[in-house]
């Protein structure tokens, strides 16, 4: 299927979008794009696998939930104003 400028007005008239008349060539250019794109889709051999309706029907892998202080206080630290026993001094804010 090949898209030309006639087509390309139509298809902007029923999805209601200005499109300017020295730009109808190139978007026709696009659109022929992307339909060569879709006809190299179709050539793609999906014998065996199942149809897919929905993703959220399958569980997503998860990885174990490990809590570590991040055996870097020093360099954590670094850039703090202040410091003691290897924790931020902070001003205090309830008076």
């Amino acid at each position: 299927m090949s898209v030309d400028k006639d087509t390309v007005k139509k298809i902007a008239r029923l999805a209601r979008i200005a499109v300017p008349e020295d730009q109808t060539e190139t978007l026709a250019g696009e659109l022929n794009g992307i339909l060569n794109w879709i006809a190299e889709l179709e050539q793609v051999d999906t014998e065996g696998v199942p149809p897919l309706a929905s993703v959220t029907g399958h569980p997503l892998p998860l990885r174990a939930d490990q809590v570590t202080d991040g055996e870097q206080p020093e360099s954590v630290l670094a850039n703090a104003p202040e410091q003691a026993s290897s924790f931020f001094v902070v001003p205090k804010v309830v008076e």
